[in-house]
């Protein structure tokens, strides 16, 4: 038994029973509300999904598992993975073991290479990420359990191990994907020295001078690792997991909603905007170009893109991370100056539009400009950097769920007319 294992083993036991007496003694407890315009829009607001990885609360930003994500800024992915799933860090001893754990499953399967070769030159690298999640379903631990006749009560076992075997590959399928599509050489292997974020950056082949990429790497990993359940990818995975679909089927399906342009292609939005900026003005505009710029923005009828937040009513604790880091080791780059400048002056012009409830920006106004520095400039790549964190939460996520017995995803839909009759 792993040290993961072993750990979540003694406190499962534990949750479930307060989980139990929870329902029992409160099952009628009304939690929320649903008006008609969030029936219509899109559910929004209506408290009906249970979490315990994250939570955003719109005074405070992402907390995961009760830690401002801010003061996780400094930590490694394995650590995060960790903590997602434990609601602890890890020792220095247990965090060895999952690395040790994760390296031993990291070897991607050849027929996964061999299907991304023979899909289109030109296919998008979210097809060919998803694609190789999926094509690696026969591998599923949790389906040769299921149909062996595994118990309900260790569903998340074989969930775990599947999310283990999923979350190792990752780096490595990200990375060759890269290669392949951009036509950058043939793959590169592990070197299973590294952690899982240094190994990634390796087999990327871009280098690494003063390991300032691999310190970027492992911030946008951790920054983008859990976000409640409720977005379009997480709460796509858990609704497909409720269905006991093992993690292959569930992560490929989240990972498809969140290629959405109205997901996780907000930041190569943003550093559009922020290069158009700086192409218009040949550089870092004055704060009065800037001003005169956002407003010719807003009146063309579009929005400035990187602020503003569903939920958030704050700057985004990511966005400031990010910020952070970029002027402390990357200052000098102008689009990183451009985010700065950006943040100076957007929040003002904002605050003067009624309809605008969130003026400031999120975790995608400052992501895109790090990856620019760098050199990953192929935009269309940059939402597999997206799922590859965004697996550690969802994954986290559906495991927990198996351990707490959740059943299968069932809410009740009506149609307009039952509305129209209940408004008469």
């Amino acid at each position: 038994m792993s040290a993961i294992q072993d750990k979540l083993a003694g406190q499962i036991p534990a949750l479930r029973e307060e989980i139990k007496t929870l329902v029992k003694e409160h099952a009628d407890q009304v939690i929320s509300q649903v008006t008609i315009k969030q029936a219509y829009g899109g559910v929004r607001g209506v408290k009906c999904l249970v979490c315990d990885t994250s939570e955003v609360p719109p005074d405070k930003g992402l907390l995961i598992r009760n830690t401002p994500v801010g003061e996780l800024a400094d930590r490694l992915p394995e650590e995060i993975l960790w903590l997602l799933l434990t609601g602890e860090l890890p020792s220095a001893d247990e965090l060895k073991d999952l690395q040790d754990d994760l390296r031993a499953r990291a070897k991607v399967p050849q027929y996964v290479w061999d299907v991304l070769e023979a899909m289109p030159k030109d296919s998008h690298p979210m097809a060919m990420f998803d694609t190789a999640i999926l094509v690696m379903q026969k591998e599923s631990k949790f389906v040769q359990a299921y149909n062996t006749g595994v118990t309900k009560p260790d569903y998340w076992v074989y969930t775990l191990e599947d999310a283990l075997d999923i979350i190792a590959k990752l780096p490595a399928i990200a990375a060759g994907v890269y290669r392949l599509r951009f036509n950058k050489g043939p793959r590169i292997d592990n070197d299973t020295s590294l952690d899982w974020s240094s190994d990634y950056v390796h087999m990327l082949g871009m280098g690494d001078s003063g390991g300032k990429f691999t310190e970027a790497m492992r911030l946008y990993f951790v920054l983008h690792s859990d976000h409640e359940s409720g977005n379009v990818s997480a709460h796509t995975t858990a609704c497909v997991n409720s269905a006991l679909s093992d993690l292959y089927y569930s992560l490929s399906a989240g990972l498809n909603g969140l290629a959405g342009p109205l997901h996780g292609l907000a930041n190569q939005e943003c550093l559009n905007w922020i290069l158009e900026v700086k192409e218009k003005f040949g550089g870092v505009p004055t704060d009065k170009q800037l001003e005169e710029f956002a407003w010719e923005t807003l009146k063309s009828g579009k929005v400035i893109p990187g602020y503003g937040h569903a939920v958030l009513r704050i700057t985004d604790p990511r966005f400031t991370a990010f910020l952070k880091w970029s002027k402390e080791n990357i200052g000098d780059d102008e689009t990183v100056q451009m985010v700065a400048k950006v943040y100076d002056v957007v929040p003002g012009v904002l605050k003067q539009v009624k309809k605008i409830a969130d003026p400031w920006p999120n975790v995608d106004a400052g992501s895109g400009a790090i990856l620019y520095h760098f050199g990953l400039t192929e935009f269309p790549y940059y939402t597999v950097l997206f799922s590859v964190s965004r697996a550690l939460g969802v994954c986290s996520q559906s495991v927990m769920a198996r351990a707490m017995g959740w059943p299968i995803e069932r809410p009740k839909s009506i149609p307009t007319s039952w509305i129209k009759a209940q408004v008469k």
